[in-house]
């Protein structure tokens, strides 16, 4: 699924309807620059999951944890900043009960993360964003189809022949 999202209100309302319609638990790799705007995409994510209070950025912590009050647990990783994969190990992410996994910079993770569901690329687009949606398993899948039928995103439009 490839979406425009010309502003932030466009990004927020993608990560309201990914929220509504996630399976649990969720595993999210959240892909693109810097800047391309990961960050404001999960942060608006865990509004729509409910979190309230500061939803604080994992760029120094690379770990943050957010109760839900659906149950359960959402976790914000930002990997930028770990060298090796090994260093997950002492973050203590083997967490049972997590029903969402935000993770930004998942190919510095690779091999210590579980699978990802959904992947979301995100990059500049003009003034506002391109997103790029992809399922990585049968969740995933039916994560997108139901988004999908929901209606009200704007598709990147295509270049002209």
């Amino acid at each position: 699924m490839h979406l425009l999202l010309e502003d932030e209100a466009a990004t927020a309302a993608l990560a309201a309807r990914l929220a509504a319609l996630q399976p649990r638990p969720a595993v999210v790799y959240l892909r693109g620059d810097l800047g391309a705007g990961k960050s404001t995409l999960a942060r608006a994510w865990l509004r729509a999951l409910g979190v309230s209070g500061t939803i604080r950025s994992p760029t120094y912590t690379l770990v943050e944890r957010y109760p839900l009050a659906a149950g359960g647990e959402a976790l914000h990783l930002d990997l930028y900043r770990i060298g090796d994969a090994a260093e997950l190990e002492f973050l203590g992410l083997d967490e049972p009960d997590a029903a969402l996994w935000l993770v930004e910079w998942p190919d510095r993770g690779r091999g210590a993360l579980p699978p990802a569901d959904l992947q979301v690329g995100l990059a500049l687009a003009g003034d506002g964003r391109e997103a790029r949606l992809d399922a990585d398993s049968a969740a995933g899948t039916a994560w997108l189809e139901a988004l999908s039928t929901t209606g009200g995103l704007r598709p990147f439009p295509e270049p002209e022949p």
